[in-house]
């Protein structure tokens, strides 16, 4: 699998993720000023993984000649789209699944032909730390004299609720309501390095892109 610098920078949040600055759940907002008897923040969450496809990964050139890198020899480019997620959380296992489409463009309209293209998952903890990491293939299948061709794949992960939850103490540091007066009335307690911590902790993404060369890789970087 190819060598990608952690911190993954995302280009594709969606919902059901388990980063409490990122989800949205239920009626409040996330991080809302709460002023009804007392300030508080509103900070709902999810023990569902929150899923991404990481920058410069969703995106995937093949050449012919494969060693040439002239714009005249590209024979198909091919992009991540539509990821969707369905997350069953009822379980002491929470079970994430992400469905995406593969849409791709082909340089000459020719015979029908299939392409395959490897793509990995990875599930994150923390923002830095690899939980699991599988590899799988999408295959795109071309109509005879069509240019456009398109292909489905699936990613999946399985987290412990215990671990995607916040303890109780912290929990009850984020939502509890202050008043004005309060020694720590003015304190986001989310910028506390203990509170920050644990909900780094408590955190999980699953990661979906394509599996490239180190080349494949530096050129989406560079174009």
């Amino acid at each position: 699998m190819m060598a990608i610098s952690l911190p993954f920078r995302k280009s594709l949040i969606l919902v059901c993720g388990a980063a409490a600055m990122a989800m949205v759940a239920g009626c409040a907002r996330d991080n809302e000023i709460e002023v009804a008897g007392g300030v508080g923040i509103t900070a709902t969450r999810t023990a569902c993984p929150a899923v991404a496809v990481p920058l410069h990964t969703g995106d995937i050139t093949l050449f012919d000649p494969a060693t040439s890198r002239d714009a005249r020899a590209i024979d198909i480019v091919a992009t991540i789209t539509n990821v969707t997620p369905q997350c069953n959380d009822s379980g002491d296992k929470v079970y994430q699944l992400a469905t995406f489409d593969v849409i791709a463009t082909r340089r000459d309209a020719g015979p029908a032909r299939t392409v395959t293209l490897p793509y990995y998952a990875t599930v994150l903890q923390g923002g830095t730390a690899v939980v699991a990491k599988r590899l799988g293939n999408v295959a795109v299948t071309f109509a005879e004299g069509q240019t456009r061709g398109t292909g489905r794949g699936q990613a999946s992960a399985y987290v412990d609720r215990a671990a995607a939850t916040l303890p109780a103490d912290i929990q009850e540091r984020i939502t509890r309501k202050r008043k004005a007066g309060d020694e720590d009335a003015a304190i986001d307690p989310l910028s506390l390095p203990e509170v920050r911590a644990a909900v780094q902790r408590a955190s999980f993404e699953l990661l979906v892109g394509f599996q490239l060369t180190q080349e494949q890789l530096e050129y989406n970087v560079r174009r």
